[in-house]
C-alpha cells in the first residue's frame, strides 16, 4: 500500500501532513482595548466631572423653572439663592449655625454607632442577645424619631441633650439592622476559621466579623447619617434655639417666618452641601481604604 510508512514495531502509520506557512499581514489597533481614548472619553472617565455635570444640570433646570414661574416668594431662582447664601455666610453667621448643628449631630451619631456595635456584638455572641436585638428593632425602628421629641423635652428639657437623645434613636436602629445583617451574611467557613485561630468574644467580632461585614456596616453608616440629618433639622424646627444657639433648622424656621424664602433655600442648600462633602469625601475615603482596598466592591 502506498503512502504508508512502517513504524519500528512494524505498524503502518499515515504520513505527516505538510505544514502550511502563511504570512500574517500587518494589523492596526485591534478592538477598543488598543484604540487610544478620545478627549471626551478621557473626560467622561473622571468621576468628579461627571457628578459636577449632574449638579450643573440640576442648577440650570432650577434656574429655568424659577425664571419661568416668576414668583420669588414661592420659588426663588438659583442665582438669588446663591446670593442669599453668600450674604448669610458673611452677615448672619450661617457657618457658625451649621457648626452648632454639626456638633450636636456628631455627638448623637458617635453615641449611636457605639451602642449599635455593642448591641449587635451581643446579638451575634448569644441567642438571648439575638432575641433582644430582634425584639427591640421590631419595636423601635418603625417609630419615627421626631415622635419622641415631646418625651425628650419632658425628660431632658429644651437643650442639646434632648436633641442628642432623638438623634441616637434615629441612627441606632437602622445601623444595628445593617450591621447585624452583615454579621449574619459572613460565611460559616470564615467563622470556623476564626474559631480555629482561637478567636472569641470581642476579639472574634473586631478582628473577623467587622472586616468581613464592613460593606453592610458602611451602608448602615450612610443610612444613619442621612436619618440623623433629617431628624436634626426637623427637631431644630421645633426646638428653635438650643442652649442659646440656633442651628440650621432655626435659621430655616426664622427666615420662613420673615418670608425670606431665598434664605430658606440657602439653608436647605447648606444642608445639601454638607451632605455632599460627607458622602464624597469622608465616606469615600473610608470606602477607598477599606472595602475597595480589600477587593469587596468594584
Amino acid at each position: 500500500m502506498t503512502g504508508l510508512s512502517l513504524a519500528p514495531q512494524g505498524r503502518r502509520v499515515p504520513p505527516v501532513r505538510p505544514e502550511y506557512e502563511r504570512t500574517v499581514a500587518t494589523t492596526g489597533p485591534i478592538g477598543d482595548v488598543a484604540r487610544p481614548l478620545s478627549l471626551w472619553e478621557r473626560i467622561g472617565n473622571i468621576t468628579a466631572l461627571r457628578r459636577f455635570a449632574v449638579l450643573a444640570t440640576v442648577a440650570l433646570l432650577w434656574q429655568v423653572a424659577a425664571t419661568w414661574q416668576n414668583n420669588p416668594l414661592m420659588f426663588p431662582t438659583f442665582t438669588a439663592t446663591v446670593a442669599a447664601l453668600w450674604e448669610a455666610i458673611w452677615r448672619e453667621n450661617l457657618l457658625s449655625m451649621a457648626w452648632v448643628s454639626l456638633s450636636v449631630l456628631l455627638k448623637g451619631y458617635v453615641i449611636a454607632v457605639v451602642l449599635a456595635v455593642l448591641l449587635t456584638s451581643f446579638a451575634v455572641s448569644t441567642r438571648i442577645g439575638n432575641d433582644v436585638l430582634s425584639t427591640l428593632t421590631s419595636m423601635f425602628n418603625p417609630l419615627p424619631a421626631i415622635a419622641l421629641l415631646p418625651i425628650a423635652m419632658l425628660w431632658f428639657g429644651l437643650g442639646a441633650v434632648s436633641l442628642t437623645f432623638v438623634l441616637v434613636h434615629a441612627v441606632l436602629w437602622p445601623l444595628a439592622l445593617n450591621t447585624h445583617a452583615g454579621f449574619t451574611s459572613v460565611s460559616e467557613t470564615l467563622r470556623m476559621a476564626g474559631r480555629n485561630y482561637g478567636l472569641s468574644g470581642i476579639r472574634y467580632v473586631v478582628t473577623m466579623l467587622i472586616p468581613a461585614a464592613f460593606p453592610a456596616i458602611l451602608t448602615g453608616l450612610k443610612v444613619g447619617w442621612a436619618f440623623a440629618w433629617r431628624t436634626l433639622i426637623a427637631a431644630e424646627l421645633v426646638f428653635g434655639v438650643s442652649s442659646g444657639k440656633g442651628g440650621l433648622g432655626w435659621f430655616i424656621f426664622q427666615n420662613r417666618n420673615e418670608l425670606y424664602i431665598d434664605k430658606v433655600f440657602a439653608g436647605l442648600v447648606t444642608v445639601i452641601l454638607i451632605g455632599l462633602v460627607v458622602e464624597n469625601v469622608v465616606f469615600r475615603w473610608i470606602e477607598t481604604h477599606t472595602v475597595r482596598k480589600w477587593g469587596m466592591v468594584r
